[in-house]
């Protein structure tokens, strides 16, 4: 079970405001994370707590293929993305990095600020500030296994017990 507060942004957020590509040389994920949506919102850094959740509109992560918005957001403590509709390849990138995304076509009817608790193996999400219970499509147990285990490369060495 995820739980956190929401951080809530519209449609068409691409990796260039989650992850500012002035930033593409740093290679230390904490040191990603201090720029994590710094061109979107910038009290975001200062402000995001441990197992916070985005939630956004449609095409969450267009733009660049650049894995870095994804990792800049798990180090930065979001524990979970949940978005109309994502791109593919930061949907892609974020499972391999073990940070789960969830497509919900309801997004409307969560604001900024609510809790919420996801559970990602039965396909619900509750707003917790208004008992109000939002159904998704459950991700498929290969890709679940994959985050649980923290990624694809910390998946591929525990199926290959290395």
């Amino acid at each position: 079970m995820i739980k956190g507060k929401v951080w809530k942004y519209g449609d068409n957020i691409n990796t260039d405001v989650i992850f500012p590509g002035r930033y593409l040389a740093l290679t230390d994920p904490d040191e990603m994370a201090k720029h994590a949506m710094e061109d979107l919102d910038a009290d975001f850094v200062s402000k995001v707590q441990e197992g916070d959740i985005v939630v956004a509109g449609r095409f969450f992560g267009c733009g660049s293929s650049r894995e870095q918005a994804v990792t800049c957001l798990k180090y930065a403590g979001v524990s979970a993305i949940v978005a109309k509709s994502f791109a593919r390849l930061f949907f892609r990138n974020a499972v391999n990095l073990g940070m789960p995304v969830v497509q919900l076509p309801d997004t409307d009817k969560i604001e900024n600020g609510h809790e919420l608790e996801i559970d990602l193996k039965s396909g619900e999400l509750k707003i917790v500030d208004t008992d109000k219970l939002l159904h998704f499509k459950p991700l498929p147990e290969f890709i679940l296994r994959i985050i649980e285990d923290g990624g694809l490369i910390p998946n591929l060495k525990k199926r290959l017990d290395l």
